[in-house]
């Protein structure tokens, strides 16, 4: 296996989990309104969702469904009525919207339950390799 360093806050660096969340939104089909990135430190990202709902990943967390509120001053996204979805940082896309119904009907963590798989600070955890089969998979 060919793995090669990227240096960490470039541009490549800052926008590889955006390949993992645009297969979510593929997954999500027609319930994904639209996306986009969030700001980094943690890198996160934002799936606007039918129903007013928003789906919201961060490389700490993972993924937690609210209602949408807004992207506030710093450009991180604001929902309330908070459930985490589980399932780890990277949970199978074609899972996650299985997830976002059990997190509707209120399965799942409350916000006080916040998960941490991993700090953004761990550079060197294996995170960013996790990343690299939905980088290869867009390239294809």
């Amino acid at each position: 296996m060919n793995v090669r360093h990227i240096e960490l806050y470039t541009e490549e660096w800052l926008r590889r989990p955006a390949f993992y969340v645009s297969r979510v939104v593929e997954a999500l089909g027609a319930e994904a309104i639209r996306w986009w990135e969030g700001p980094c430190d943690p890198r996160a990202a934002t799936i606007l969702l039918t129903g007013g709902d928003a789906l919201v990943w961060d490389e700490e967390s993972g993924w937690r469904r609210g209602r949408y509120v807004c992207v506030n001053h710093d450009h991180r996204t604001v929902v309330t009525d908070v459930r985490y979805l589980g399932g780890g940082l990277l949970p199978d896309p074609e899972r996650v919207p299985a997830a976002v119904a059990d997190a509707r009907a209120g399965v799942g963590n409350s916000t006080a339950w916040r998960p941490c798989y991993r700090s953004y600070r761990h550079h060197q955890d294996g995170f960013d390799l996790a990343l690299n089969s939905y980088v290869a998979y867009a390239s294809v």
